[in-house]
């Protein structure tokens, strides 16, 4: 009998203590009551309890979590209305308040979000709830964060999945951007065409200048030229004046013989002139070359300009040295 009785006392042990026992796992906390009053929070590992008097009030997870947020139609500030729908990200920081202060935490925290997100959505234009979605997400994690606070949850992320527009509004935005496009495509077709011009006009002036200048410069060496031929012509007439008042007729033959092949080059190389016939001789030209020597030997000496003796058997022109013939139409000037 007796050992029954202490089978049976060690059988009860054994389930007092495994009443007793509570494994709590990574990642959550459990709430202990006393007869429903919270006494602790049991960490994760083995807890003991006492049986019948201890219970598990709430099991909470304080890993991160993701609550949707369903897609909803808000209207902003310029009357447009928006689809929207997100998500917020949110962690258990204290176990008691999350168990105690809030009857469903998921419950409360889709609502807070999704009246919060209509409040600063509605406060905000349609441009400005497109470009600024980094803006509402900062807005709307700092208004839930303040809200759950009380609760022992922290408000990590909020993120805006998608915002449509209506279609209308849409085919709107659309035109615009290409009537936008369109427009600066067209200033700078503008700029482009007036930087053109103005390059064109820079060249053709740079041009216009530096053919100015090479007129001035040719017409400057025009000048020196007829300059140093005119100078030339009077030292050449000088020289002939001086000739003459010395009492030389070769050297007004010598002028009249220049003139006279100027005349024939210039009768040559007329346009007009097909063939030309002038009664010229041949020693009557060798006539005129040898007036130029013996104008030539008076000025330099006879010595510089005399010619050597001609060979023997050969007979020297009849013609006198001192005396060429007269070229025909020309008097001839004796000295």
């Amino acid at each position: 009998m007796v050992t029954i009785f202490m089978a049976v006392f060690a059988v009860l042990v054994l389930l007092f203590v495994m009443m007793g026992v509570k494994i709590v796992h990574q990642g959550y906390r459990y709430t202990l009551e006393h007869f429903g009053r919270f006494v602790r929070v049991a960490e994760p590992g083995i807890n003991f309890v006492m049986p019948f008097v201890t219970r598990v009030g709430r099991k909470i997870n304080m890993m991160e979590q993701v609550v949707d947020i369903p897609g909803q139609e808000i209207i902003t500030k310029d009357n447009a209305m928006v689809a929207v729908d997100g998500v917020v990200f949110f962690q258990v920081i204290d176990a008691a308040k999350a168990a105690y202060e809030v009857s469903d935490l998921y419950s409360a925290l889709m609502a807070l979000s999704t009246t919060n997100l209509r409040t600063v959505m509605g406060s905000m234009d349609l441009d400005e709830t497109l470009s600024k979605r980094d803006e509402i997400n900062a807005r709307l994690l700092a208004v839930v964060d303040h809200a759950t606070e009380p609760w022992g949850v922290k408000i990590t992320r909020v993120e805006l999945k998608d915002i449509r527009p209506p279609a209308d509004i849409v085919n709107a935005m659309t035109r615009q951007m290409k009537a936008e496009r369109e427009k600066r495509a067209s200033i700078l077709e503008a700029e482009g065409a007036r930087a053109s011009e103005i390059l064109r006009a820079e060249g053709e002036k740079q041009a216009t200048v530096l053919q100015a200048e090479g007129m001035k410069e040719a017409a400057f060496r025009e000048a020196e030229a007829r300059e140093r031929s005119a100078q030339a012509e009077a030292a050449a007439t000088k020289s002939v004046s001086d000739a003459i008042e010395a009492g030389s007729g070769q050297a007004i033959n010598y002028f009249v013989a220049q003139k006279y092949v100027e005349a024939l080059g210039m009768f040559a190389t007329s346009p007009n002139a097909k063939t030309i016939l002038f009664p010229v001789e041949a020693t009557q030209l060798m006539g005129t070359l040898g007036g130029i020597g013996e104008l030539a030997r008076e000025v330099f000496g006879d010595s510089a300009a005399r010619s050597p003796a001609p060979p023997k058997g050969k007979r020297e022109p009849t013609a006198s040295r001192g005396a060429p013939p007269a070229l025909p139409g020309v008097p001839r000037v004796e000295g």
